[in-house]
């Protein structure tokens, strides 16, 4: 049977696990490519060239922000006409940028690559997330947050290679991640057939969708995830500077911020796992909300507590992470890629711009200071969310 054959007998409604399996862990690279390692790096870049706290910031608000502002313009011009080939291209891309910062002579240079591969991933991150959609059969945010759990993993793995291998190699040590990237490359390009396959019937069905683009929420649902991304950005970014205040190695302070952001990929499985069953808003609210406290709690406590308290921080505040792609796509039922674009892209040019706003703020008042403002950002997340469209009508509309 050929492969076009085989591939036209796929059950659509049922979730397509090989695949989605390969997207989240091509996910897993490309954001450990960035999200993960790039803030993770701060320490060591701000060694090497000598930089102050805004200086460092303004490293990983280079790298978020031409991933967020390319990721929802790529979007748009994929859902209107697809360029499956970015799927592959763009992980590779994100794996070079990287790759070449450990070898950039200075700041200005530093900033260059990671804006290459800042500019791989927001290349990657729409057609990624569209293919888990067109895998996804029904079962929308077990898929997401399959493919999301690979992304936050990366995040999660990234302070992880400070303390196991590049406090060994230094800076020069991120060249050899490229050889990643190439293998990614390759994992991804056999993965075209079926994408192809998929997208031709996507094409049909999307001329019978009924329901309409809904702007407003998606305008508030974007603020929630900037918010959402100023937390992260503060405890990954900023947590070993604050540490490190206290007499704490850096291989330590990176550990807890590991137990952060992997305890922030576990609940992103769980929440996307939920989202089907409760709804996405009010997981989104009650991940705001419940996660408040563990904030407030955050740079009052030490040692085991404080490291309990990161677990239960990263836990909540990340299980939506998941949910607002796939409440955003149920948003804008049209443009699959672009509402990807929008919900990964936004939070992570956001994270970028919150970077440089707390690195301002730790110059001028001190890291503890950013803390104090983390408290106030799940809040706000939780009052806004109240305002958001009961996403149970939208599937009524959809079905």
């Amino acid at each position: 049977m050929s492969m076009e054959g085989a591939l036209g007998k796929l059950d659509n409604r049922r979730l397509q696990v090989w695949q989605v399996s390969n997207l989240g862990f091509a996910h897993m690279v490309n954001d450990l490519m960035t999200t993960g390692l790039v803030p993770a790096l701060l320490p060591l870049y701000k060694h090497a060239f000598h930089l102050n706290y805004t200086q460092t910031g303004l490293i990983v608000f280079m790298s978020y922000l031409t991933s967020s502002v390319m990721q929802p313009i790529f979007g748009y011009f994929t859902d209107r006409k697809p360029k499956l080939w970015l799927l592959p291209a763009g992980v590779f891309l994100s794996c070079l940028g990287l790759a070449l910062s450990g070898i950039a002579p200075s700041l200005p240079w530093v900033l260059v690559f990671v804006a290459i591969s800042g500019l791989g991933s927001g290349a990657f991150h729409p057609e990624a997330s569209r293919g888990a959609h067109l895998a996804a059969g029904r079962g929308k945010g077990l898929a997401q947050a399959i493919f999301q759990v690979g992304g936050n993993a990366g995040q999660a793995f990234g302070p992880l290679m400070i303390p196991l291998f590049l406090m060994a190699t230094g800076i020069r040590g991120v060249m050899w991640f490229l050889a990643l990237g190439v293998f990614v490359f390759v994992v991804l390009w056999r993965l075209l057939p079926w994408y192809r396959m998929r997208m031709e019937q996507e094409q049909k069905r999307k001329r019978t969708i009924e329901g309409n683009n809904r702007i407003w929420a998606v305008i508030l649902l974007v603020f929630v995830v900037i918010l959402r991304s100023w937390c992260q950005i503060g405890v990954s970014g900023f947590l070993p500077f604050f540490y490190q205040q206290q007499h704490m190695s850096l291989n330590t302070a990176e550990l807890f911020n590991f137990l952060f952001l992997g305890a922030g990929a576990v609940g992103t499985f769980i929440g996307g796992t939920m989202s089907d069953r409760i709804g996405k808003k009010w997981l989104l609210l009650g991940s705001m909300l419940l996660s408040a406290p563990f904030a407030f709690l955050l740079p009052k406590l030490h040692g085991t507590l404080a490291a309990i308290d990161l677990i239960a921080f990263g836990f909540l505040v990340l299980s939506s992470f998941a949910v607002t792609v796939v409440y955003c796509q149920m948003l804008l039922p049209k443009n699959i890629a672009m509402a990807s674009g929008l919900m990964i892209g936004f939070g992570v040019g956001a994270g970028g711009i919150g970077a440089t706003m707390l690195g301002w703020i730790t110059d001028h008042f001190g890291v503890g200071a950013v803390f104090d403002f983390i408290v106030l950002l799940p809040l706000l997340g939780a009052i806004i969310s109240a305002f958001l469209v009961n996403d149970q009508t939208l599937i009524k509309k959809q079905a």
